[in-house]
């Protein structure tokens, strides 16, 4: 991705994560990213192909902090607790506008079909959580990572609206590091068994 379709994308995953969908325009995202009119569209040309650059850029943002956070070095499920933590908890707090906008996306492809194939970068999470099961020994990685990547969105979502399942806090309000890497550990320690 280009810096400048970078760039409007991020205008693009700011209005979604604050305004919804419905205010995802080529016209908004040139006001937001402070653009002459008609920009967007020279770079997205229909709705799809915007919508498909936020997801595009969610993805690149994702794998780059998932990749700093040490996951995929992780070979040992506290470390890896610590490294999907140190992720989540960005996601929820410095990241929250990108996770929101993640989620929007989602919901987004459940009445656009067409959508779906571009979501499919949650296929690599679940890939990346399948290699590093098989390397930790669990005895079923092919189930397992589906059902540890979601208790983890699951965690995530939990966690950002503030639903409370675990005692979160009040929506917006992040719970500690430390009380994510108690919730993965027990997760990881279920699938594994021990």
């Amino acid at each position: 991705m280009t810096e400048r379709m970078a760039a409007l994308a991020d205008a693009a995953i700011h209005l979604v994560a604050t305004r919804g969908m419905r205010g995802l325009t080529h016209r908004a995202v040139d006001a937001e990213a402070g653009v002459p009119t008609g920009s967007t569209s020279a770079y997205f040309r229909t709705r799809k192909a915007l919508v498909e650059g936020v997801v595009r850029r969610l993805a690149e943002l994702d794998a780059a902090e998932v990749a700093e956070a040490g996951v995929t070095r992780s070979l040992d499920p506290d470390e890896l607790a610590e490294a999907v933590a140190r992720v989540l908890d960005t996601w929820m707090t410095t990241g929250r506008e990108r996770t929101l906008a993640r989620y929007a996306c989602l919901l987004e492809a459940t009445h656009h079909p067409e959508l779906r194939g571009v979501l499919a970068h949650g296929e690599r999470l679940r890939e990346q959580a399948r290699e590093l099961l098989t390397a930790l020994g669990a005895p079923a990685p092919e189930r397992q990572s589906r059902e540890l990547v979601a208790f983890v969105d699951g965690l995530l979502f939990d966690r950002l609206v503030g639903t409370g399942a675990l005692g979160a806090p009040a929506p917006g309000t992040p719970e500690s590091r430390a009380e994510l890497v108690l919730a993965l550990r027990a997760a990881l320690r279920g699938v594994l068994g021990w």
